[in-house]
């Protein structure tokens, strides 16, 4: 069996929790590049431009492994590791707190807030629960071991220590956590609930929303009314499987959709600013798990509240 190769460690801090990028010097067969600064200029110019590049060799920002800037006129050898901070836009303060719920030598559950990504992803990057707990808490290598939308509150399980990583994740990935989330949605008296939904979802990259196609079933959701007031309803529901939007899509499916979900069932201009006031009605309140490492049976509560429903 191949042994997988251990990354040689970042020689360059995180910047509000954000790691450095790795760039492995790829094999150049034609000699295109006599030079580092050739090859960065052919892989990040087109992006940012020749002037930044240049200037940011010039301010000794592309180090190699052992934390000294390289020159740009290096001459460029296959295989070389470089490691760099990228120039981080300006993003808007997302105006709620990440909670913790849990922590401890191995693991930290955080009660995330709506609007907060899980992860750095696209524009997103500072502005994430990853971040923030890395530099809150003083834990660098905190990694999740799943991920809730952007626009989903509750309940997301990090890990503190990178060999415990991977143990977590397959807790997830062979669905041995129990998960409880709640929505507020219009309470139709044709929708037959309790019900199981089971359907195909298809989730095409780039595109906003997901949706339900004919063919074997990848995704299930469980789901009850709680509660009725008037024309809406509170919902409990349990996801078996893990697709990317099932429960929004399984709701509106049903056609109750969770209120203020800029997706389902119209897509909202993506340009329209965030209104922090219209939270998705969507609370990831209850994770239940067999501890893979330690034998614990955990059970975790969110502290979140959906405020459409009081």
């Amino acid at each position: 069996m191949r042994r997988r190769t251990r990354r040689t460690a970042a020689p360059l801090p995180q910047r509000s929790g954000i790691d450095p990028v790795r760039v492995r010097l790829p094999a150049d067969p034609g000699g295109a590049w006599g030079c580092v600064r050739d090859h960065l200029l052919a892989r990040y110019a087109p992006a940012v431009g020749a002037e930044r590049v240049d200037a940011m060799l010039v301010e000794g920002r592309f180090v190699g492994a052992d934390g000294a800037a390289v020159a740009a006129d290096e001459p460029y050898r296959e295989g070389r590791v470089l490691w760099f901070h990228r120039d981080l836009a300006p993003e808007e303060r997302v105006p709620f707190e990440v909670g913790v719920v849990h922590r401890d030598e191995r693991i930290v559950v955080a009660d995330k807030p709506h609007f907060l990504a899980t992860t750095p992803r696209g524009r997103h990057v500072t502005e994430t629960a990853l971040a923030r707990l890395r530099r809150d808490l003083g834990l660098p290598a905190l990694q999740p071991a799943h991920r809730l939308d952007r626009l989903t509150a509750g309940l997301v399980l990090f890990v503190v220590r990178p060999e415990d990583r991977g143990a977590y994740q397959r807790l997830f990935k062979e669905r041995l956590v129990r998960k409880e989330y709640e929505a507020v949605a219009p309470s139709r008296p044709a929708l037959g609930v309790p019900v199981t939904v089971r359907s195909r979802i298809v989730k095409e990259r780039g595109v906003p929303a997901a949706y339900e196609e004919p063919g074997e079933p990848n995704s299930e959701s469980r789901i009850e009314l709680v509660e009725r007031r008037g024309e809406s309803g509170l919902y409990r529901l349990r996801p078996v499987t893990g697709r990317t939007h099932q429960l929004r899509v399984h709701m509106n499916g049903l056609g109750a959709p969770i209120l203020n979900d800029p997706l389902y069932p119209v897509v909202r201009p993506d340009e329209e600013p965030e209104d922090f006031g219209r939270p998705l009605q969507l609370l990831a309140r209850a994770l239940e798990f067999t501890d893979p490492v330690t034998g614990v049976e955990w059970r975790f509560r969110s502290a979140g509240r959906l405020c459409a429903w009081g």
